[in-house]
């Protein structure tokens, strides 16, 4: 993966060059020396956020069954109703 880094105006010069650097990489774009953007492919993005998959396929993904979870119990408990 190649991460290329432009600035906002080199950006807005040639908008081609940054959207064929996403193909193999994200694309940080600055503002006055300062990340700001990123630009990703969709393939890319997807993957990021998982989009796609159900929430059966998370779940089942290989490795889960090795994290331990054991959450704390939680009760919760209504106030009583005065009907008098």
């Amino acid at each position: 993966m190649t991460v290329t880094t432009v600035t906002s105006r080199e950006l807005n010069q040639d908008v081609g060059r940054a959207k064929k650097a996403a193909k193999s990489g994200p694309v940080f774009i600055t503002y006055r020396g300062l990340p700001a953007h990123v630009l990703l492919s969709i393939e890319d993005y997807r993957r990021l956020v998982g989009q796609g998959r159900s929430l059966v396929e998370r779940l089942t993904m290989a490795g889960l069954a090795d994290i331990d979870f054991d959450p704390p119990r939680v009760r919760l408990s209504s106030p009583q109703s005065d009907l008098s």
